[in-house]
């Protein structure tokens, strides 16, 4: 009868080791806005802003962040332009070497503006970072949030910029690439704030306008022969920052802003039934066995947590429509165990 208890309860350990190695909980770390990855041989490489330097972890599965593999691969020099503020870093692998592209200033957010990093190590963690400096295009305005994508052979640039030199409203431009460090176009606006939901955005402090729209974090979602660019909408200070979402085919002018079509309704915003407040600044990947769509995005636990420390970093499955449209959900609670990406 003993060996039999013990036979049982040694079954009952390792089922739940096993139910234990197959689900996951959010956040993926306690800490962790602007979070972005990407999959390369094998390995997820995933990154987040920290405000002063750039760093990468490396791991075999995405809900193993707390415990990756995790380097500082560049610290910028004191007194340049791009000292302060880093924001928002994207890891790309482009032509055969690695790119680091990123927002930074000297202190004065109104400085802010757009810095890209190569390495041509086969690992991001190893290598030299070699900083190539400012990338943009010739109006040299305020930018931040900056992403890269290829259509067609063709490499594009994404940002949140200002019309002007004033803050007060961000934008979200589109410029064409000559290479994975020059812009060879001019800018042009696809994206501006235009409904309710993307005007959330009061601010309460002497260094800022009263109150500021915004358009930022654009990112490329390609399925089939359609661009999805999912964007964060109103201020990152609120309670109802949420995703946005245009769409346009493959094949059309991406420089023409009548090629894209916005939704009327946010396609992610907040749950206070799950006690998630202004989830945003998202990136996408794929299950290692390449069936599963995922998002990745920051949120807060609880209301009025703004834009600081609080944000951490959460991953979802996600589906499709019917008519080819990305299908987030909601977003799910803290502590809930959800199945890990399938491999």
């Amino acid at each position: 009868m003993k060996k039999l208890y013990i036979t049982f309860y040694l079954f009952i350990l390792t089922t739940m080791s096993c139910l234990a190695q197959g689900t996951f909980t959010n956040p993926l770390l306690p800490s962790g806005a602007d979070p972005w990855i990407i999959y390369h041989n094998g390995y997820y490489y995933y990154t987040n802003s920290t405000g002063n330097n750039l760093v990468i972890w490396k791991t075999k599965r995405v809900t193993d962040l707390n415990k990756a593999e995790k380097k500082v691969i560049w610290t910028p020099p004191t007194g340049t332009t791009h000292s302060k503020e880093l924001w928002a870093p994207e890891l790309h692998f482009l032509q055969g070497k690695w790119y680091m592209y990123f927002a930074a200033d000297d202190g004065d957010n109104n400085h802010h503006r757009l810095y890209v990093l190569e390495n041509a190590s086969a690992n991001p963690l190893q290598g030299e970072w070699v900083f190539k400096g400012q990338i943009g295009d010739s109006t040299n305005k305020w930018a931040i949030d900056v992403s890269v994508f290829e259509n067609k052979g063709q490499l594009y640039l994404i940002w949140a910029g200002w019309e002007g030199d004033t803050n007060g409203q961000q934008n979200i431009y589109i410029a064409k690439m000559k290479d994975p460090c020059t812009v060879s176009s001019e800018r042009v606006k696809i994206s501006s704030p235009e409904y309710p939901w993307e005007k959330y955005g009061d601010l309460h402090d002497d260094k800022n306008p009263t109150h500021v729209n915004v358009n930022e974090g654009p990112e490329i979602l390609k399925h089939g022969n359609k661009l999805f660019l999912i964007y964060s909408a109103s201020g990152c200070w609120t309670d109802y920052y949420a995703l946005g979402m245009l769409s346009t085919s493959a094949s059309s002018n991406l420089l023409d802003p009548s090629s894209w079509k916005k939704s009327t309704e946010p396609v992610f915003k907040q749950s206070p039934e799950n006690g998630v407040y202004a989830p945003g600044h998202n990136s996408f990947f794929k299950s290692p066995n390449g069936k599963e769509d995922w998002i990745l995005y920051h949120a807060n636990s609880k209301p009025g947590q703004g834009c600081g420390h609080d944000r951490s970093p959460r991953a979802q499955k996600f589906t499709w429509n019917k008519d080819g449209s990305p299908n987030f959900g909601v977003p799910l609670k803290a502590g809930e165990p959800l199945s890990v990406p399938a491999e």
